[in-house]
């Protein structure tokens, strides 16, 4: 099949459309395909996916079982049968790309499906890997692995770039109305990548190369890594000094121009802002570039929940409270709000920190009402409900996820102590104080 014919074929919505990693990105993607009249195919390893989307049951928090329900109805399946990849004509990988325990990019996700669905190429098929990862990848792994098969890209497969912009829980932007960058290994291989996603989403932004697609979505979290840092340091800055960073910041906000405004917070979390910066950092090395600013503001970041446990102990000490011994209420598990995402939430590490501390710690979620094992974590907490009683037996309660669902007032009429690290209680009293 020419790129010309494929080109048609997806205009058409003809082709099928294989989503492979049926996550936080995957499965949005499946849905918004189906939904724009494609026949699609979700691919996953986890068969508690496949069954749940065959029983029409969501679970990503937000988005509701109609929504999934819509889309599975008779444009949509999902499978594990890896060799239903040869029905697609083209595929898209939405894995994760984590760090290793060395803070190095860990490309096994990507790597591994690669192995899987080599055997079932088809001459004419495209491949689209959406996981953010360091430039270059596309061209020095990517391709590699499809070439073993025997074909020749640009002619019998066609690979592009195309970086998720998911943004969990945010209802002012769906997967179709985000604007999607793409990139191509060759100009018909560009081509092709264009026809795939301009039938899905509102505006597609054609690149020069995938090294320029893989630059761009790291330039986006790093941006929000870097200000983020920033901020968090004119918070510890703020609070020694007496002032109310929350309040300074909606002032800043206040200019018309220049300023954009980031509020602080108990850390970094989710599969990007805590991860994608220190790809980049990685990969420059090579180059025999140290990226100082970057890692700053990862180390700033990354300092955040034990900065927060340490807020929480001085304002008990000041009550004549050690650590120790003392109970504490984590008030949201999710690295952000209204979502049950806990992928990187700054929530583990305070928690862990104050366990370790001897301190009796249960949390509340209504996202998640137990904390799953997690790479390198374990905590086997289950959420504890908010009530008069449960809130007056605790020291403190620290607040570190502002979910829209939390009545932040009856919280504060009968908790002993705050600790606000999201700028829930602008007015701060008598048993609030700033984390």
């Amino acid at each position: 099949m020419t790129s010309n014919n494929l080109v048609t074929k997806l205009r058409d919505k003809k082709a099928k459309i294989g989503v492979i990693g049926l996550g936080y990105v995957g499965l949005p993607l499946l849905m918004e395909y189906a939904n724009a009249g494609f026949d699609v195919l979700g691919f996953d390893i986890d068969q508690t996916k496949i069954d749940n989307l065959h029983n029409h049951k969501s679970y990503i928090n937000h988005f509701s079982d109609e929504a999934v329900t819509a889309a599975m109805s008779d444009k949509a399946d999902a499978t594990a049968d890896f060799t239903r990849v040869s029905e697609c004509q083209a595929l898209i990988i939405c894995v994760p790309t984590p760090l290793t325990k060395f803070r190095e990019p860990d490309l096994t996700y990507i790597k591994s499906t690669l192995s899987l669905i080599e055997p079932y190429f088809c001459e004419g098929q495209v491949v689209s890997l959406e996981s953010t990862t360091w430039p270059g990848t596309t061209e020095e792994v990517v391709v590699p692995c499809i070439t073993e098969a025997g074909v020749e890209i640009g002619k019998d497969i066609f690979v592009v770039y195309s970086p998720e912009r998911e943004d969990p829980g945010n209802v002012n932007f769906k997967t179709n109305t985000i604007p999607k960058i793409v990139g191509g290994v060759t100009p018909a291989c560009l081509e092709v990548g264009l026809a795939l996603y301009e039938g899905c989403v509102g505006k597609v932004v054609q690149v020069s190369s995938t090294k320029v697609a893989e630059m761009i979505k790291l330039l986006e979290n790093i941006h929000r890594a870097v200000n983020i840092g920033l901020v968090n340091e004119m918070k510890t800055v703020a609070d020694r000094m007496g002032i109310d960073i929350f309040e300074v910041v909606d002032g800043a906000a206040t200019k018309p121009f220049g300023f954009t405004a980031y509020y602080p917070g108990p850390g970094v979390g989710g599969h990007c802002i805590p991860i994608d910066p220190f790809y980049l950092t990685w990969k420059a090395r090579e180059f025999g570039v140290h990226t100082r600013f970057i890692e700053l503001s990862g180390e700033i970041n990354q300092g955040m929940p034990a900065y927060v446990v340490n807020k929480a102990t001085d304002v008990l000490n000041f009550r004549n409270k050690p650590l120790k011994g003392s109970k504490v209420m984590v008030l949201g598990a999710a690295y952000k709000k209204n979502v049950d995402d806990m992928r990187g939430s700054p929530a583990v590490e305070i928690i862990e920190i104050l366990l370790s501390k001897g301190a009796l710690v249960s949390y509340n979620d209504p996202h998640v009402p137990s904390i799953p094992e997690m790479r390198g974590h374990k905590l086997e907490l289950e959420s504890t409900e908010i009530t008069k009683e449960v809130l007056i037996e605790h020291d403190v309660v620290i607040v570190v996820t502002n979910h829209s669902s939390y009545d932040f007032e009856f919280i504060k009429r009968h908790a002993n102590l705050i600790v606000d690290t999201r700028g829930v209680y602008r007015d701060l009293d008598h048993n609030v104080v700033r984390g």
